[in-house]
């Protein structure tokens, strides 16, 4: 059985004479220094010299400076830049700031995994990783609740660097709704794992298959739209609020039928050996040499992928179908 951890196993008070620097103001930036902020932590974000959220999270009650003079001044440092430029941010903005005693975190594996980032003895390095996006966690923060969210200890210089992330997890919600004990590598393979076979990547690959199935078949292309992408909302938010019995159990009986019995035939037995590859090339580091090497060539396959996908027939019926609704918050 996995370990849990909730509010009394947590203790803000860890954080009391600590001073905390949020490295990135985006999704998560934002939301763990406002909740930290109202949790009654010493905050402060570091940011680039004319970063367009600088403004921003100053006029959000924050302190703001830039990347090396919060480093230079903070106890508790979490990076919340992407990935691609965690490594230059730390190696010439953080590390020659880091002193023992310090804690280094991050929300998401990748680098400490796959060996970019090496964090210097007498450090501690934690993962306090909420699983949703950053205004979800501020959101549901602001209503008195919180999102759950995964800790891992790679480096407990201090012998109590799970405590202060837990309590760290306290001041952003997570410790409200549970906080799961993980390792860095179990977080950064079975995350990249689900983005790549479900969440991201087969999820739009099955919609993009889908859709061009029916408008090839002669169907209109909103018809096809509504019936491939539109309404995956509704079944995920059945699923997400009672799991799959309950998704079955508020469809028709046709579409539960038709769940049982031609759901596998489209993701067979073949689809599950190619999941197996793309895992094996997760574990073995294939995929964090790709797109490591993709990124210090200037991300030329990942630009072009980005452009093809965007040119897809789906992306303008989509914005068609979508300004009819004046009731969506459009992105």
């Amino acid at each position: 059985m996995a370990t849990i951890y909730y509010e009394n196993d947590a203790d803000l008070s860890v954080l009391k004479d600590k001073k905390i620097g949020i490295i990135g103001y985006g999704s998560q930036g934002h939301a763990h220094a406002l909740n930290l902020k109202d949790s009654g932590a010493n905050v402060s974000v570091g940011l680039y010299a004319n970063s367009p959220s600088w403004a921003k999270a100053e006029e959000e009650g924050l302190t703001v400076g830039s990347v090396d003079e919060v480093a230079k001044d903070s106890d508790i440092i979490m990076m919340l830049v992407p990935d691609q430029i965690q490594k230059q941010v730390f190696d010439e903005h953080i590390a020659p700031y880091l002193e023992p005693g310090n804690t280094i975190m991050f929300a998401h594996g990748f680098n400490i995994h796959f060996s970019q980032i090496d964090a210097p003895e007498g450090i501690d390095v934690s993962m306090i990783a909420p699983k949703g996006p950053g205004h979800l966690v501020r959101r549901v923060y602001a209503e008195g609740k919180g999102v759950p969210a995964l800790v891992a200890i790679h480096q407990d210089a201090s012998e109590s660097a799970l405590a202060t992330a837990l309590a760290y997890g306290k001041g952003i919600g997570s410790t409200r709704a549970g906080i799961l004990e993980t390792t860095f590598q179990e977080e950064t393979e079975t995350d990249l794992f689900g983005e790549q076979t479900i969440l991201c990547g087969g999820v739009t690959s099955l919609v993009k298959a889908a859709y061009e199935t029916l408008v090839e078949s002669g169907y209109q292309a909103e018809s096809a739209y509504f019936e491939t992408l539109h309404e995956l909302k509704l079944i995920v938010d059945l699923m997400y609020e009672g799991g799959m019995e309950y998704m079955r159990y508020s469809v028709s009986e046709t579409a539960e039928y038709g769940d049982y019995t031609r759901g596998p035939r489209v993701v067979d037995e073949n689809v599950k050996k190619e999941m197996k590859k793309i895992l094996t090339e997760i574990q073995n580091g294939e995929f964090a040499r790709e797109w490591i090497i993709e990124n210090q060539a200037g991300q030329p396959k990942f630009k072009a992928l980005r452009e093809r996908n965007i040119q897809h027939p789906i992306t303008n019926v989509g914005k068609e179908i979508r300004a009819m609704m004046g009731w969506l918050n459009q992105k």
